[in-house]
Parts: C-alpha cells; structure tokens; sequence
C-alpha cells in the first residue's frame, strides 16, 4: 500500500507557506499499517516542529521515502520510489525496513543501490529522520508559536555573542584545574556550531567571539570527522570552522574573534585569512611563560622563544598590522629574594630569579597573571596537578601558626 502526503496536506498546510518561507517536506510511506503508523508520527513531528508538506518531489525541499523490504516486489518498489524522488529532487532520506536490510558484502543495500540519498535509518526512527531532516533543512523559526528566540537567550549585549565550540581539555598542566572539572575534550559538531553562528548574525550580532578551553585543538577528539553544514562536507577543524565562520561574517557584514588559541602549528593556516580580512587579526595565546625550564614544569609542551618568533613571521605573511594577546604567569611586584628558592623551606622555585627574565624580556604584551599559591597540602589546592607534585612546602613550617606563612 502507498500512501503519500497528499492526503494529509490540506489538514496539516495552514496559511501562505511561500509567503513565510516555510521549508516543504515530500513524504511517500510504503508497505504495512505499522510502517504507516511510524510515516504519522514523522509527519505529526514535522508539522509540531513548524515544516509543510509537499505533493510533488519537485516542489519540496526534501522527500523523506519510509520504505518496505519484506518481500521481492515491496524492495523494488521501494527502490524505484528512492530512484525517482532523486531524480526529481535529488534530496532524499531513506527509513523503514529497507533501511535496515543488508546487500552484498554485509553492507547497506540502500547505500549500495543508491549512494547519493542523504540518510538512511531503519524503521520506528523519528528521532533519527529527524535529525537528519535538521542537518539538511534547518527548523523554521515561528515568532507566534516559539516562545524563544531562534538564537536562544543571551546575557551579552545584542551587537557581540560568545559562541562556544567545544567543552574541556586533553593537556594536564601542572597549574590548572579545568581538566579536573570539565573533564577532556569534548567538540562539538562543527553542523551546530555554524547554525548557531548564522542564527547569532541573523539576530544583529557583529562581533563573534569563538570560545573553548583549548581553540586549536577543535576536532582532536572525533579525529577530524567529516560533518555536514548546509548539505556540503566540512571538517570538524579549527581551520574549516574558522573558514566557514569567515564567510558567514562577510556575508552579515561582521566580525570574528578567536579566543584560547593555543600555538599549534596548524594555526599558521589562520593568518591568510587575517590577511583577507574574513578574521580579525588578533590572536588570545595562552604562552604561560617564556622560559624553558618553566614551561617543562608546568608541564606545557610549548618554547616561549619559538612563539613569539612564529607571531613576529606571522605578522608578516599576514601583511598588516595585527595584536596577539598573550597570557602568562609572572611574579607580582614585591621583594622577593634573589635565590631559586622561597626562603620559607618551600622547594618551589621563585619567580624573580633568571627564569623570570625570558618572560621580562618578551617583545609581546603579556597580560600579568598573580601565580598560583603555593602547592602545599590543602584544600585551596586540591584539584591541581601541582597539589599532588613533590615539591611541596613541608608541613610543619606551611601549616604552623609560628611559622612565617609561604608567600610563593
């Protein structure tokens, strides 16, 4: 049995739908009462969530084909039915038994007869068509039914927004305790990221600020998985986000800042794009530190000198005049003395002595940072990598009330 979505078009179509731009789906369900029962709830799904039906495959946006794989005839049925709504449309997902089936060599029969459809599922999936539907044909935003806004609710002012691409950390510096709260990296699908953006410069925002723990490593985590935007592939990379991100900002007439850049070499592929102007030319670097020695003991797999030669080559390809704002850790200004060490039995190394002067000497602006405390055993410090090193302040002169108290 066929049915189409002819039959549900004049009850679930209400006003001008070209006139609002709502996006039209094409629908056939094929087979059994259970797979048309599965093509309702996809409909009803579809017509809560703000779309319109279509009664020709040329006419719509997408054509979803719920499929029938029980018998021979059902599957070549099924089969033509994909075959034409591709080439009417050349948009299709594929759901129902057929979805399910497997061809020769164990792989998906629809895949194989059919490679260009844009999903496939199995039956009593709407969940997953629809996904799949948002991938490809993003949810209309209604200002009568919706009650937010399409870019959500924001605490910053309208003309700049913060836009996070992903969600902890995979380094374990010796200084810091975000791994231990927000756990390792987590990105997020570069399909979300690039919605959300064109959805903020739709609303007025000028100024895109791209926020994470660690910028430069976006994709590490899905080794660089290949997402879909708009119905094209894109990378889940720094680089191919920070591209597309430039795009949508000319296209709005906006801006795009990155924060958290940590130096990798693959962010030398960013400069080309300052210098076509899609990005801001400015740069958040975390360096820490500028000497060695120091970097090694907090544990970060970077040389100051070699960074702030790369910005220096940097500003030069980028052939115009750009800011990196680079953070590092740096001793307050106070009397200190002289030595490698606090002078109350603490074992850690004092910022004042010659490690001190790379980072003194540095061309590039540092925000000063006050240090961390001291890493003896207490509850200030639980959480750190360094609460747990060796070089701790011995007990009795830390924690005794005679003691003179450790100021590193």
């Amino acid at each position: 049995m066929t049915q189409t979505a002819d039959a549900a078009s004049t009850a679930l179509t209400s006003g001008d739908a070209a006139s609002r731009n709502i996006p039209k789906i094409g629908f056939v369900s094929l087979g059994c009462p259970k797979a048309l029962t599965d093509s309702e709830l996809i409909l009803t799904q579809l017509r809560a969530e703000g779309y319109d039906t279509s009664k020709s495959f040329a006419g719509a946006d997408l054509v979803i084909v719920n499929t029938c794989g029980f018998i021979d005839d059902a599957v070549k049925e099924s089969l033509d039915t994909i075959g034409e709504a591709l080439a009417e449309n050349g948009r299709v997902i594929v759901t129902g038994c057929l979805g399910a089936k497997a061809g020769e060599g164990g792989g998906n029969l629809v895949r194989q007869m059919h490679p260009s459809v844009l999903a496939v599922t199995g039956p009593h999936a709407t969940q997953e068509v629809m996904d799949a539907v948002h991938v490809h044909v993003p949810k209309p935003h209604d200002p009568f039914v919706d009650l937010v806004p399409a870019y959500g609710v924001k605490l910053t002012p309208r003309h700049y927004a913060y836009l996070k691409i992903s969600e902890g950390c995979n380094h374990r510096c010796s200084f810091c305790i975000i791994p231990s709260m927000r756990g390792d990296l987590v990105s997020r699908p570069i399909g979300d990221v690039l919605n959300e953006a064109r959805a903020l410069f739709e609303s007025g925002v000028k100024e895109l600020l791209v926020i994470s723990q660690d910028t430069s490593a976006y994709g590490v985590d899905v080794k660089y998985r290949t997402g879909f935007w708009d119905g094209k592939p894109v990378k889940t990379r720094m680089t191919d986000l920070v591209e597309r991100l430039g795009e949508l900002a000319e296209h709005f007439g906006a801006w795009v800042r990155l924060h958290y850049v940590y130096p990798y070499p693959h962010v030398d592929e960013i400069l080309p794009m300052m210098a076509a102007g899609r990005v801001l030319p400015y740069l958040d670097v975390p360096f820490q530190h500028a000497h060695p020695d120091v970097l090694k003991r907090m544990k970060r797999p970077a040389n100051g000198e070699k960074n702030l030669e790369r910005c220096s080559a940097g500003a030069r390809l980028a052939r115009r005049s750009w800011c990196a704002r680079p953070s590092s850790l740096a001793s307050p200004a106070r009397p200190r003395p002289s030595s490698r060490t606090c002078s109350t039995s603490c074992e850690r190394p004092a910022s004042t002595g010659p490690a001190a002067l790379p980072t003194r000497r540095s061309k590039a602006r540092a925000r000063t940072r006050w240090p961390a405390p001291c890493p003896r055993p207490c509850a200030r410090n639980a959480g750190r990598a360094s609460w747990r090193s060796p070089r701790r302040c011995r007990p009795r002169s830390c924690a005794s009330a005679s003691a003179p108290r450790c100021r590193c």
